[in-house]
């Protein structure tokens, strides 16, 4: 159920468009007259996959500074049932996916006034291994007047965007004998040129006999990545010989033709997206049964750099043709073991690159992990702070937002050089000053912030807030 945040600015919707700031502890932008017309956000870590919001074109009016100083007000904030992922934004709406009362559900929200416009719902029948939550491990996907859902126990649907209505289902778990994961399905779905791809992992109908979770003695059979119709939901190929992973699939290019680069369960796998011929592959996996890979790769040119918390730390190949086919050059790679000397120990959130730096949460869990600035190119660890802390992170220009697992949301500077903290903003604690409102964001809060326009979307346990970013006086022409 949605909660109107009191705001005298919520009444007024803008578009903000951040350009670089010359000021201390503050940024530009650029203000218009519609919420609609900012810079969407239609899939997991945006449209180019780096986890950075994007600038809508400036179409006149003054410019404002940011001030950190001040604390956002908040729009608007909605209650949510069970999931651990943020969702999407299109056109003015925001998308919800979540679990609640033994189904999953779909919203779509006015993200000028936090208004439901629609909610559709479907069955769902999932227990966790471990207890966790039964809603959605992963955001939706928004291509043109779709939107495609890949739930905890592998259901794949496609909606119209603007109405909710069901286009296709496919039940992924049972159509390709899927053996239930650690923590189910969450993995992001892909379009590609009208192929929605979407992790799978199945197995032979014959391995459905062993116990979840026990992945060791499961076997692939070939359908790590599945593509369905966008249309139809009809199957267009499968591939890929390797389990499910946490992690979603992206695209990269490689001397010039467009590939798909999945980090699977056992292997990062590259893919040709036009007929799923798998064009090369090669081993990153823990030795440790429970463990996952769920960091999405890192792309930089024909650079790759992937990386779990378990065993492994962080390697960045160089991806190229030879005569065989792709080969994976490694350019630096930690330690195996050796954590304490690893640069990167990425578990569920995806690094940040930068003008050739990586800003990330290193570690497994919240006693040794930190937030750091990694060299991309060499691996050298420039800086750690915020330690015993994990944290997720979303760049607007060359500032950080980065969220704590605890609620607290950091404002940092992207600066190798130090850690330069220009705010820390405590959403964990209910906020109702003069003119403003706001309920608190509860643990575990395990999505990197939603950016468009000047509003900011994070989420708790049970609750998105919609917060619009400050601005200070000063304004010019």
């Amino acid at each position: 159920m949605k909660k109107a945040c009191v705001s005298v600015r919520a009444l007024v919707a803008t578009l903000v468009v951040w350009t670089l700031a010359e000021l201390p502890g503050m940024a530009v932008c650029v203000f218009a007259d519609d919420l609609k017309t900012a810079a969407d956000w239609p899939r997991f870590l945006n449209v180019d996959f780096s986890g950075t919001a994007k600038l809508a074109n400036p179409t006149g009016g003054s410019v404002t500074h940011w001030d950190w100083s001040n604390e956002p007000s908040c729009r608007w904030s909605l209650s949510v049932g069970d999931g651990y992922g943020l969702g999407v934004i299109q056109d003015g709406a925001y998308f919800h996916f979540d679990a609640d009362a033994g189904e999953e559900r779909l919203r779509k929200i006015d993200m000028t006034t936090g208004e439901v416009l629609w909610s559709q719902t479907s069955d769902l029948s999932y227990r966790d291994l471990y207890g966790y939550e039964s809603g959605a491990r992963c955001s939706p996907t928004i291509e043109q007047d779709q939107i495609f859902t890949h739930g905890v126990a592998g259901m794949v649907t496609a909606r119209d965007r603007d109405s909710g209505e069901a286009q296709w289902r496919v039940d992924t778990n049972d159509r390709y004998h899927v053996v239930q994961n650690f923590f189910g399905a969450g993995s992001a779905p892909l379009i590609v040129d009208g192929a929605v791809l979407v992790m799978v992992g199945g197995s032979p109908i014959a391995d459905q006999s062993i116990a979840p979770g026990r992945l060791d003695r499961v076997s692939p059979d070939g359908s790590l990545l599945v593509a369905f119709d966008r249309h139809t939901g009809e199957e267009l190929w499968k591939s890929g010989d390797d389990l499910a992973s946490y992690s979603s699939p992206r695209t990269m290019r490689i001397d010039g033709k467009e590939y798909v680069l999945v980090l699977g369960r056992e292997f990062l796998h590259v893919i040709d997206p036009v007929d799923g011929r798998s064009s090369g592959r090669i081993r990153f996996r823990a030795d440790i049964l429970e463990s996952v890979n769920a960091m999405v790769p890192v792309v930089d040119g024909q650079r790759v750099l992937v990386s779990d918390c378990y065993q492994l730390g962080a390697t960045l190949f160089e991806i190229e043709h030879d005569q065989t086919g792709l080969e994976f050059t490694p350019i630096w790679q930690d330690p195996d073991r050796r954590r304490r000397d690893q640069s990167l120990r990425s578990h569920m959130s995806t690094p940040v690159l930068h003008e050739g730096f990586l800003y990330a949460c290193s570690g497994r869990n919240a006693p040794d992990s930190d937030f750091r600035c990694v060299d991309f190119l060499t691996g050298e660890v420039q800086w750690t702070a915020m330690q015993r802390r994990r944290s997720s992170a979303t760049r607007l220009s060359d500032v950080l937002l980065v969220q704590t697992e605890r609620g607290t949301l950091h404002i940092v500077r992207c600066d190798p050089e130090q850690f330069d903290e220009i705010a820390v903003w405590e959403l964990n604690e209910p906020s109702s000053e003069e003119g403003s409102s706001r309920p608190a964001i509860r643990f575990p809060c395990w999505s990197a912030p939603v950016v468009s326009g000047n509003s900011v979307l994070v989420r708790g346990d049970k609750t998105v807030l919609c917060l619009e970013l400050p601005r200070s006086e000063q304004t010019t022409k």
